[in-house]
């Protein structure tokens, strides 16, 4: 949650183009020359389902299952009836091509090359072009497209239904067909995959650990704010690779680098996802970790994010993590300052219910417990004045490691 005065309230960066860029933005003066120079440096960002990863060799038995399947430009997913397991080697390959009125070419299945009109675009998968083949596994609110393109392979870290998609807006139709075909092979017994298991407890997680951990975060000035909603159990290396798998992304910790980031994702044709939020505390510092869930665009007004912080103490020798989530859903006013700040959905259970749908999702969880703390806290206000609501519990993620790591 980033507050900010009534007449400050920008337009996305990536709806400007370069020319029209002021040479001070938010308060802060970059020289134009170094935009320039800086925009020819810049990369696009590694996907987490970067498709030029190294991909697992594939097996040489026969699949359990082979079948092919078409994709019409008149709808973005299929649902393909297939049910995938946890562990199982999924082969595409796909090809066709489809043709967009506005494109003077027609799309592959690796998707049309982006230009600065798509950054205006909200594409199921941002990381691949207009028209492309996608996939993704289980629920469709939670679970991260990936691209299929004209070849990929994946190990599913989940079970779950199956779907095929066309990287296109909901309200676009292109013309044409993709044909995809699909092998299937069963787990290979060395694989190393955790399936979450629900538990009533988790060792080290009682009465004692919640005494040492409060109820609510707080601004700089020491007002209450966002609740403690979770903990996750599990390395610093393990707690990055299971938000990232699960495609959530760092947030800028201060406004002077998001307007740099932002303006170079921009130019890098990348959607920019990391607004900043304003520092909150525990434990007498800021947030270690801002986390960010978000569609492109949408997200000056609404996203998925969360805080958390390396607790100073551990669990049975493992490092333990504490975190508030929140879903922004708009603006109000800030009852501190009257300036403008997020509005959060007052539901925050949905949004407790969300981390722990994307992160399961990844095959990197091993148990899930939902603990209602001694005084749960159950009805409150934010630090800028909204209200929220919640049934008190906490959820508690311990993430799969070969072993516990310090």
């Amino acid at each position: 949650m980033y507050s900010l005065p009534l007449k400050k309230i920008a337009l996305p960066l990536c709806a400007l183009a370069l020319s029209e860029l002021p040479p001070s933005l938010f308060g802060v003066q970059f020289p134009r020359e170094e935009f320039a120079q800086s925009a020819q440096d810049a990369k696009p960002l590694a996907s987490a389902q970067d498709p030029s990863a190294a991909a697992p060799a594939i097996p040489s038995g026969k699949p359990r299952l082979s079948q092919e399947l078409q994709i019409t430009g008149d709808s973005t997913w299929l649902d393909t009836g297939i049910d995938v397991q946890a562990g199982e080697h999924i082969v595409f390959e796909a090809s066709g091509t489809m043709r967009y009125a506005d494109q003077p070419a027609d799309a592959t299945p690796g998707g049309l090359t982006r230009g600065f009109k798509d950054l205006l675009r909200n594409l199921p998968f941002n990381g691949a072009g207009r028209g492309a083949v996608i996939g993704r596994i289980g629920d469709a609110e939670s679970s991260q497209p990936f691209l299929i393109g004209a070849k990929h392979d994946l190990i599913s870290p989940i079970a779950g239904r199956l779907s095929l998609g066309i990287n296109q807006l909901s309200s676009e139709t292109g013309e044409g067909t993709y044909t995809v075909h699909i092998d299937i092979f069963s787990p290979e017994a060395a694989a190393v995959l955790f399936v979450a298991k629900p538990v009533e407890s988790i060792p080290g997680v009682d009465a004692e650990l919640f005494s040492k951990i409060p109820r609510r975060i707080s601004d700089k000035a020491g007002n209450p704010g966002d609740m403690v909603n979770f903990l996750i159990i599990g390395s610093q290396d393990a707690m990055e690779k299971v938000f990232t798998a699960a495609g959530w992304v760092k947030v800028d910790a201060d406004v002077t680098s998001t307007i740099l980031h932002g303006i170079l994702e921009s130019i890098s044709k990348e959607s920019y996802l990391t607004m900043p939020m304003s520092p909150l505390y525990l434990f007498g510092r800021q947030q270690d970790y801002g986390w960010a869930h978000a569609e492109p665009l949408s997200v000056v007004a609404s996203r998925n994010h969360l805080r958390i912080w390396k607790a100073p103490f551990e669990v049975l020798g493992r490092t333990l993590w504490v975190g508030a989530a929140t879903h922004d859903i708009g603006f109000e006013r800030d009852q501190r300052n009257n300036g403008v700040t997020h509005k959060i959905d007052p539901n925050i259970d949905l949004e407790r219910e969300y981390v722990e749908k994307t992160l399961v999702s990844t095959g990197l969880v091993a148990e899930v417990a939902h603990v209602l703390p001694a005084n749960p806290m159950q009805e409150a206000k934010t630090a800028t004045g909204g209200s929220f609501h919640s049934n008190g519990k906490v959820l508690v993620l311990s993430l799969g490691e070969a072993e516990p790591k310090k």
